[in-house]
């Protein structure tokens, strides 16, 4: 029996998972593909919701659905890979050292972000929402400042990265921190302007922005952090008790181990179907992958709205690959980016482009059914066996549905 691995339970490993077993099941070769998923926990992360209040829930139990699928889970930390014998070598929970042989690896383990070592006390001092555990932590943090005298450095949360995450991460904020009086939300970003890299929405996150209350301190680095404040490269010194970093990702540092080219983010790069270059046997999915996602030269996001696409195709090509059957071309042509701006509302925005489309309260409504239901894998594998195809409705009509089902 041939064996297909997957590295990783994010959204991009699930639907790999669920892809392939798909494919297996239609061509009636189940017995001939085995799939089995390495993580750390047999659960869904909902990661693009960390930013919001109890992270705690903020997870996906993923053993009923993989049981009835026929997807085999191995509760691990991979240690390492070696493509030139087709092993991995995982560390299970309780600490057992074992080698997975694979016929196919997928490697689907995500991206974290980046703290730069050049900042002084960024290890210690600050908080960040790219994991359940660090999004826990601040979650308790921000619940324990209450109890500590009134003063200015209580009662002023300082968010590091005016991009998408810091966005939504500061907008949320003040709701969060209504058990408090007297709160300040601070923004900082080294641009010179608010999400640089989101363009035509600017002025609309501004607006949330300002009507929320968030300060923004922009064009300066952060160069310190400690427990009683931020230093910036201005020279400005902030006191708080809460700093959040969001600035930055790149991908797991497992793809150092496959000997193949990488981007600045630390992505494999892959073909269309995504195969690793210049490496037999290995698929890259996910933050993992640099994808091409159309012929304009335009690549596939570190998002879950990129993960779940990139996901199905990954899983459906290992398999075939095995199984005999085509290949199927990656490709996401169409992309809609959509930002939480708390209270204010939302942002979506149409194309590469980000021409804006729809705000505030509309919006949010459109943001909570992709957050709150969306991107939520089925309860059942006859669901997922429909969902999983790698051939199905793009963004654009994704969103036209979504608008349809909230109205």
């Amino acid at each position: 029996m041939a064996r297909i691995v997957i590295i990783g339970a994010g959204f991009a490993g699930v639907w790999s998972a669920l892809s392939a077993k798909r494919l297996a099941t239609l061509v009636n070769k189940e017995s001939s593909l085995e799939i089995q998923v390495i993580a750390p926990e047999p659960s869904l992360v909902m990661r693009p919701r960390l930013y919001e209040a109890n992270p705690s829930r903020m997870t996906h139990p993923l053993g009923p659905l993989f049981k009835e699928a026929g997807v085999s889970f191995l509760q691990g930390i991979v240690q390492s890979i070696d493509t030139k014998t087709n092993t991995i070598q995982a560390r299970s929970i309780e600490g057992v050292e074992s080698t997975v042989q694979y016929d196919r690896l997928i490697l689907a383990a995500g991206s974290s972000v980046v703290r730069p070592r050049g900042i002084t006390g960024i290890e210690q001092n600050a908080f960040d929402v790219d994991s359940l555990a660090s999004a826990e932590k601040l979650d308790a943090h921000i619940q324990s400042l209450a109890s500590l005298p009134e003063s200015p450095s209580r009662d002023t949360i300082v968010v590091c990265g005016a991009g998408f995450t810091g966005i939504e991460a500061a907008t949320e904020l003040p709701k969060r921190l209504t058990h408090l009086r007297n709160t300040r939300v601070i923004l900082v970003g080294n641009a010179d302007h608010v999400g640089p890299d989101l363009g035509p929405p600017r002025p609309v996150i501004t607006e949330a922005l300002t009507e929320l209350g968030v300060e923004l301190r922009l064009g300066s680095a952060v160069t310190a952090i400690d427990s009683d404040g931020v230093t910036l490269a201005s020279g400005e010194q902030i006191e708080t008790k809460t700093v959040i970093w969001t600035a930055g990702v790149r991908a797991t540092p497992l793809t150092q181990q496959i000997p193949s080219e990488r981007d600045p983010l630390n992505r494999l790069r892959v073909d269309q179907h995504l195969r690793v270059s210049f490496v037999n046997n290995v698929f890259a999915t996910g933050d993992a992958a640099c994808a091409l996602a159309d012929t304009q030269g335009h690549y596939a996001l570190m998002s879950c709205q990129h993960a779940l696409q990139l996901g199905r195709v990954s899983g459906h090509n290992a398999a075939a690959d095995l199984l005999g059957e085509p290949l199927t071309d990656y490709q996401q042509a169409s992309y809609n980016c959509c930002l939480d701006l708390g209270a204010w509302g939302s942002v979506i925005c149409a194309g590469w482009e980000k021409e804006v489309s729809l705000t505030g309260f509309e919006a949010k409504k459109v943001k909570c059914y992709i957050n709150q239901k969306l991107i939520y894998p089925p309860a059942k594998w006859e669901q997922a066996l429909t969902l999983a195809n790698p051939v199905g409705p793009d963004s654009d009509e994704l969103f036209r549905q979504i608008k349809e089902a909230i109205a």
